[in-house]
């Protein structure tokens, strides 16, 4: 595991990779708006994937690197992801665009203009919670590229059945919020969610060539 800070015209971001011995893709994956890299399904993909020839580069995006605690406007987590791209790109692969929440936004908004080679969407949040008429699915079905969801089957901004029908698959994680974490009476266990989770996403980076 190594780190660097990236410049970016939003501010400082950091990357931390976690890198495969004979990597084919590079999987960059950010946070949401209420947390960092730290995710339980971010920790898990960064710990699982190098040895399926995934590297994993799990990214800051500049206002968590500058201690802040509310994110700032899309136009602005998109500029970040925009600065960081050269650095992501700069291993010579592949680049799935990922994230979490927030980050899966960016990863769809700017997919095409920077030539992703695919999207893994964590937790999208087609919704606001109890909003329902609020959709953010343009961000997803305008991603132009192959495109992964992994949503959690309680998740308040928006339960797989939800979604609308695209090009994109979804892998629902049953019980499961919008941090992936499941009740204690749920039949399914933390540890079993989360492994829905990782056997998905080295899945579908199997298919992607």
């Amino acid at each position: 595991m190594t780190t660097e800070i990236i410049g970016t015209e939003a501010g400082d971001a950091r990357i931390t990779w976690h890198r495969a011995k004979k990597a084919r893709l590079v999987l960059a994956v950010s946070h949401g708006a209420g947390g960092g890299i730290e995710a339980r399904d971010l920790k898990a993909l960064a710990e699982v994937l190098p040895a399926h020839g995934v590297t994993v580069a799990r990214v800051e995006q500049p206002w968590r690197v500058a201690g802040k605690k509310v994110a700032p406007a899309p136009k602005t987590l998109d500029l970040g992801w925009r600065g960081l791209w050269p650095a992501l790109a700069a291993p010579g692969l592949p680049v799935i665009s990922g994230g979490r929440s927030a980050g899966a936004r960016v990863a769809c908004r700017t997919a095409v203009e920077l030539g992703a080679h695919a999207v893994l969407a964590l937790s999208f949040p087609l919704h606001p919670p109890g909003r329902p008429e609020k959709s953010r699915a343009g961000e997803l079905l305008g991603a132009g590229v192959p495109t992964l969801v992994v949503q959690g089957g309680n998740d308040p901004f928006g339960k797989p059945e939800e979604f609308p029908d695209g090009d994109h698959g979804i892998v629902e994680v049953p019980y499961a919020d919008h941090g992936f974490a499941v009740p204690k009476r749920a039949p399914l266990g933390q540890d079993e969610a989360v492994a829905v989770i990782t056997d998905a996403v080295v899945k579908w980076t199997g298919s992607l060539g």
